[in-house]
């Protein structure tokens, strides 16, 4: 309950500021300086909206499609961990966290075969040779992330977001994670079905990520780039690179991610 508070204050305090109208010319200085093929994307829609005149969806979606070959985001369905009923349909079970990830989701080329954090792709990005039912092993699909040195990018998130995060755990063994498989059923279209184990993780004591510190320490060191736009929030990052970063700090306090 405390570390919740904790968490409620830290957000409030990191939007302290409204968005307020954004001169698209100054996004656009920003996108263009990544020249990426592939992007992993954790979008607000709320402050784009705030920011911007339009479909805030088609308005973003438009920037990121004018600039990168490939459009990668979170399609994480954490209901499969539950005991009723496990089955993942890669159509039709929609990402939960997110309006963004929820329209996305419609138009994908592309979406991974893991049952609970699936990833959702717009163009030629694949993960074809990983391990889709292991989430955060070396070999599955967020190792491929890493290897590659993936970019990532939020637009209008409250604070730095990186679904890698999960991965930076697991991978470095941190104490309060713990492995845990899923039986259930997957659907790959209307018909075709098998009964899969999926391979996550769960969290074995009550932690919450020190976002802030996080993002202080690392645009200090200059492992994230930080824009504000008249209170519209961007961060840029690589996937191999922030874990890299974080290897040194990990390796002297396990917890330095949630204290």
């Amino acid at each position: 309950m405390i570390q919740n508070r904790v968490a409620m204050a830290l957000r409030k305090r990191l939007r302290s500021g409204s968005v307020g109208p954004v001169d698209e010319t100054d996004l656009d200085a920003i996108l263009d300086r990544y020249s990426d093929d592939a992007v992993f994307v954790h979008i607000g829609l709320s402050d784009i909206n705030a920011a911007f005149e339009g479909d805030p969806f088609e308005f973003i979606l438009q920037k990121l499609e004018a600039r990168f070959e490939s459009i990668l985001n979170p399609g994480f369905t954490p209901s499969f961990r539950k005991d009723d009923g496990r089955i993942y349909h890669k159509q039709y079970s929609a990402p939960r966290f997110g309006t963004f990830s929820s329209l996305f989701h419609k138009g994908v080329d592309y979406r991974t075969n893991d049952a609970t954090n699936s990833i959702l792709v717009r163009g030629p990005y694949r993960f074809e040779d990983c391990d889709h039912h292991n989430t955060w092993a070396t070999d599955g699909c967020f190792g491929a992330l890493d290897r590659d040195n993936v970019l990532y990018l939020n637009i209008g998130t409250d604070w730095l977001t990186a679904s890698q995060l999960h991965y930076i755990e697991w991978y470095y063994d941190l104490p309060y994670v713990d492995a845990v498989d899923y039986d259930g059923v997957i659907y790959y279209d209307e018909t075709s079905h098998e009964q899969i184990s999926q391979r996550s993780h769960e969290y074995c004591q009550q932690v919450s990520w020190n976002r802030s510190k996080i993002a202080e320490e690392f645009a200090a060191e200059g492992v994230i780039d930080r824009y504000n736009c008249n209170g519209l929030r961007l961060f840029a990052f690589r996937a191999r690179e922030m874990r890299e970063a974080l290897a040194p700090k990990l390796a002297t306090d396990p917890y330095y991610l949630v204290t």
